[in-house]
This record gives structure tokens, C-alpha cells and sequence, in this order.
């Protein structure tokens, strides 16, 4: 199936008053550029991925300022300006907070990583931009198109999703990856040591990450590890989910978190895997991988801002999402019959925090609320409610 056959509406919200700069974060393939130009058609528009672009504004940045000397002010153009790819050149963002403060110019900054930006103390523009992220496609967004199956697979990068070569695609993307936002920015000294990094992250996928462990394996320290995990979030290809930390009478992980990579496609093509059928563990996993990917973007287009921990006993109870500091508790499972072995995590989360709401996300054909409080969703119906704001 050709992308050009889908025609996707993003949920995310971009409405800039007159005069207002932002700047739009977002893994590369997400679809950045493509929704820039859909929202502003007539914007001036540089794009830095551009040979001769980069190139004349990298040695001279202040020719962008002598090229947009011809505006005086955004009332001669209501559109901002765009730069695509703006951390391939910092300097740029001194001559944008200068055009902002003497021309009364806007500016729509877009990019697949702020980490060279902050490493180089490069203007941020103190609070003049607003900001705003882009995702992988989420259910709601695709619709009557949507299915779970190609997504575990396929992930949710559009053109992987939407297209049939989405193997090959997701393998060039992580080559592309490591060349294009590691080996190109100098981002790392040991690429070597890097690339087997990359090796084990997949398999530690929504797994506590055990530092030394992989440390060992990757023939480095624990502290270097930790940095290149921190690469991968400030590059903008995973996240850590921190432990819920409000201690009551159980003893309880509180220092460990669990990682996750930002699209589950990429993490089952880094692995090497694909899910056939719909239940095992390896689709569970998948699953659970996929909601939080959900969750993370409603967050980011709703503008709600609630945290997102997870809760784990010393003894192994375990909720495998805990919502706005405990308000709202979630269990993740691929199967398609709930059992009482399968809601003790729940239970006694619930028996120690009491959240308002207490789900478990599964393939049960229809909801039903259970007399100790716990509501058991069909995923459908849990995302549905989700994307209504229903919590």
C-alpha cells in the first residue's frame, strides 16, 4: 500500500497567534516536514537536510539574516519562517532570537534532536518559542485504517506502516540512524562500542535497566552506558519510564527505571521480530510497548501533562503504567481470557493507593467493571476513551 493513498489528519493542535515563534521536536519519518507544509504552504522555507542549504548557511549563518533582510516585520508576512533541521546548525538559532527581537520575524524550528543544541550551549531562544513534539501515527489518527497487528509489526512511522516494503524500510532506518544522528554529530567517541550498545537495547525493551549488565556486555562502564541511554531520549528514540516512588507499606523498586524505544516496529526490527499470532509473550510485550506509545502522544497532543511511572514490588506485584502520580493505574495484557492470577498487581496496588481508576487493557471481547473495583477494557474501547479524555 503507497502512502500517497492515505491521507492522514495529525491530532496534533498547532495554532500560532500572529508573531508567535515555536519549535517542533520529532523522530525523523514521523512526518514532520509534510505537516509543516500542510499548516503554513506559503511560508519561506529553508530545509538544512539540503546539500547547498547546509552548506552556504553552515559557513555563513548571517546570510539568512541578509536574506530575510527584504522583511521588515510579520505583518508582510503572516506565515513563520520555517527551518527544517535546525540543530544541524546551532548558530543559526543567534541570528533567529536576533531577526525575532529586531524584525519582529517568526519562526517555525523543526528537528530530530535538541541534544547538539543543548550540548552546545546554543540559543534556545529564552522562552520566545513554544514547543511542541510530533509522534509516530497513533490509532486515532489512523482510523478505519488502523490495525494491531501491522502496527506490532510494522510500527507506526508512517511510510512503514503504509507500506508493504516496511522491512527493508525499517532496516534502512536504523542504519540511517546510527551514520546520519550518531556517526555525523559526533555524538559519540566509541562508535564501535555504540553500535553494540544498539545491540541490547531492543532485548531489554520495557525491562528494568540493569546498568552493569549491560555495561558488561557492551565492554564499557556503567556511566557510559548510562550516557548513550541518555542519547537515544535526547535524540529523541526512547524514553524512560520512571518507578512510581510513593511508598506506603510494601517494599517496592523506587530507583530502577524501564526504557522503551519510541516506535514499536523499530524495536521488533532491531530484534529481529515478528509476531505471527496474537498472543505469547513476545506479543504482550509488543502490546504493552504500543499502549504507552499511546499514552505518550495523548499526552503530548492533549496538552494534559500527566506523569507516567510504572510500580513494582520487591516480590514481583507489578502495574505496568501509573498515571498523574496514581490517579489512574494500568495493566497491559495480550490475552484474550482475564484470570485472577492476572489482576494481583492491580489489587494491591489499588489495596495501597486507591486510584480513581483501576483497568486492565486486554482482547476480551466486551468491558465489565469486577466488584473489587477493577474495570477490565477491550483495548479498542480503552483507546477510544482514551483519545475522548474519558480519564
Amino acid at each position: 500500500m503507497s502512502s500517497e493513498k492515505v491521507i492522514l489528519h495529525r491530532s496534533l493542535k498547532i495554532d500560532l497567534p500572529k508573531g508567535q515563534s515555536a519549535f517542533l521536536w520529532g523522530p525523523r519519518k514521523t512526518g514532520k516536514t509534510t505537516l509543516i507544509q500542510s499548516l503554513f504552504p506559503k511560508s519561506i522555507a529553508y530545509n538544512l537536510l539540503e546539500t547547498d542549504t547546509y552548506l552556504r548557511l553552515s559557513k555563513e549563518p548571517f546570510r539568512l539574516r541578509e536574506e530575510l533582510a527584504e522583511i521588515r516585520t510579520v505583518s508582510s508576512n503572516e506565515q513563520p519562517i520555517i527551518l527544517d533541521e535546525v540543530q544541524k546548525i546551532p548558530q543559526l538559532l543567534d541570528e533567529v532570537h536576533n531577526l525575532i527581537e529586531q524584525k519582529g520575524l517568526s519562526f517555525f524550528l523543526c528537528g530530530s534532536s535538541a541534544r547538539k543544541l543543548k550540548k552546545g550551549h546554543a540559543n534556545m531562544l529564552g522562552g520566545r518559542a513554544w514547543r511542541y513534539e510530533l509522534y509516530p501515527l497513533t490509532s486515532h489518527e489512523l482510523g478505519k485504517e488502523f490495525d494491531l497487528m501491522k502496527a506490532l509489526n510494522r510500527g507506526l512511522i508512517p511510510s512503514h506502516y503504509l507500506s508493504d516494503y516496511y522491512a527493508k524500510s525499517i532496516k534502512t532506518y536504523i542504519q540511517d540512524y546510527l551514520k546520519e544522528e550518531i556517526q555525523s554529530e559526533g555524538l559519540v567517541r566509541n562508535l564501535p562500542a555504540f553500535a553494540r550498545f544498539l545491540d541490547t537495547v531492543p532485548f531489554n525493551n520495557g525491562e528494568l535497566v540493569n546498568f552493569s549488565n549491560i555495561a558488561r556486555e557492551c565492554s564499557v562502564d556503567s556511566k557510559t552506558v548510562a550516557a548513550y541511554y541518555q542519547i537515544l531520549v535526547d535524540t529523541l528514540m526512547g524514553y524512560f519510564i520512571e518507578p512510581f516512588r510513593k511508598v506506603k507499606n510494601r517494599q517496592i523498586i523506587g530507583a530502577t527505571p524501564k526504557f522503551y524505544l519510541f516506535d514499536v516496529g523499530v524495536a521488533g526490527g532491531m530484534s529481529q521480530r515478528t509476531l505471527s499470532i496474537n498472543k505469547g509473550d513476545e506479543f504482550g510485550k509488543a502490546f504493552e510497548h504500543f499502549i504507552l506509545m499511546e499514552l505518550i502522544a495523548y499526552r503530548a497532543y492533549s496538552e494534559r501533562d500527566f506523569h507516567i511511572s510504572f510500580w513494582r514490588t520487591k516480590d514481583g506485584l507489578e502495574v505496568d503504567f501509573v498515571l498523574n502520580h496514581g490517579e489512574v493505574a494500568l495493566e497491559v495484557k495480550g490475552i484474550s481470557h482475564v484470570g485472577t492470577s492476572d489482576l494481583k498487581g492491580l489489587s494491591a496496588f489499588r489495596e495501597e493507593h486507591h486510584p480513581k481508576h483501576s483497568i486492565l487493557i486486554c482482547q476480551e471481547p466486551k468491558p465489565r467493571k469486577l466488584e473489587n473495583g477493577i474495570t477490565i477494557l477491550p483495548w479498542k474501547i480503552f483507546l477510544e476513551r482514551l483519545w475522548n479524555g474519558d480519564f
